[in-house]
């Protein structure tokens, strides 16, 4: 059997099971495309997720990978399939059964397994909207019951000498002010990167030395700036100016900024260029930084309620599951078991 951490789970998928629809572009004008007119009502990173999610969806339906192609691939012609590409309101309840079952046997997690569930379920709701289906082919076909269980969060804590590495390696140019400040704000704050993207200048008071942002759920939140981050941050304000726009900004070549949001994704690649100039080993992913604040403060005695508002989750199940503390209670209920000592004469790896 594969190891767990080596299944590709981007491949191709081959099942029977699924239904043989005609996956091809143009199948509804832009108005009657359930796939426009639901991603019309989104924004940011709601916008952004679900489009992810109908589009990996599409390529299990056409059994293609359900990662994007390469740029290089895409040049030579290789089609980009999206959501765009399916005739939605063809699925009836054992085509949307089978995608479940695919989905589970690729060995997604439970919540990232449900998020497509809903995200096929919104779908087939547009597609029952604009008179593609019938009400009772709608209902037989988004019943399912959700994927139960849990996984830890995803991702990996980051180590003080990790994050000192990063920021040093952010040096005094313009971006690596900037890169700095983004770093240093997403970890003192817990914010999420599309959160981050988003920010404005205003969203910012230095008054009472916090951010006003907007998250998941339309959810409004102010989030407290430790000062342990303000010499990246107004080092970043200096640079920046009172211009009035988004908050980070993206950079021309030369260091002249351009006042317009930089997109979730320069978030990380920017921390992927930081880590790669620090000599970290290990990936390092905006998510990271935020799994490990949340754990930092947990640590601290932050009680759960305090951690659930500053982290902007609406369950605080979600918040619990980034408590390194449980993990601590085991480590040291463990390290009080004895085993009988090798005999000095015997060497245990030969056994």
């Amino acid at each position: 059997m594969p190891d767990r951490d080596t299944v590709d789970r981007l491949a191709a998928v081959d099942d029977s099971r699924l239904p043989p629809l005609v996956i091809e572009p143009g199948q509804q004008p832009a108005a009657r495309d359930p796939y426009s007119v639901y991603l019309g009502q989104l924004t940011g990173e709601t916008l952004r997720t679900m489009r992810g999610c109908l589009d990996r969806l599409a390529r299990i339906l056409a059994g293609v990978r359900l990662d994007e192609p390469p740029s290089e691939d895409l040049e030579r012609g290789v089609p980009l399939v999206t959501g765009a590409w399916v005739p939605w309101w063809e699925l009836r309840y054992d085509g949307t059964a089978a995608l479940r079952s695919v989905m589970l046997g690729i060995g997604w997690s439970p919540s990232h397994i449900n998020k497509h569930l809903s995200a096929l379920r919104r779908i087939l709701k547009e597609s029952w909207r604009l008179g593609l289906m019938d009400a009772e082919d709608y209902h037989r076909a988004i019943d399912l019951e959700p994927v139960k269980g849990d996984r830890e969060p995803a991702g990996r804590d980051v180590g003080e000498g990790e994050l000192g590495a990063l920021l040093e390696a952010s040096d005094e140019t313009p971006l690596g002010i900037r890169d700095a400040a983004v770093i240093a704000v997403i970890y003192v704050t817990g914010i999420r990167r599309a959160e981050a993207a988003a920010l404005m200048l205003s969203s910012y008071s230095a008054a009472t030395r916090s951010l006003r942002l907007v998250g998941k759920g339309n959810r409004e939140r102010i989030v407290p700036v430790a000062e342990a981050a303000l010499p990246w941050l107004e080092a970043w304000l200096r640079l920046r100016g009172g211009k009035p726009g988004p908050l980070f900004c993206p950079l021309r070549k030369g260091g002249k900024i351009e006042y317009r949001h930089m997109s979730s994704q320069t978030i990380a690649d920017l921390l992927e260029r930081r880590r790669l100039q620090a000599g970290v080993a290990l990936p390092v992913k905006p998510h990271d930084l935020r799994r490990t604040v949340i754990g930092d403060l947990l640590d601290n005695g932050t009680d759960l309620a305090t951690a659930q508002a500053l982290a902007g989750h609406a369950d605080p199940r979600t918040t619990s599951r980034y408590d390194r503390r449980s993990l601590d209670t085991k480590r040291d209920a463990v390290n009080g078991l004895r085993l009988p000592k090798p005999s000095t004469d015997t060497d245990p790896t030969d056994r």
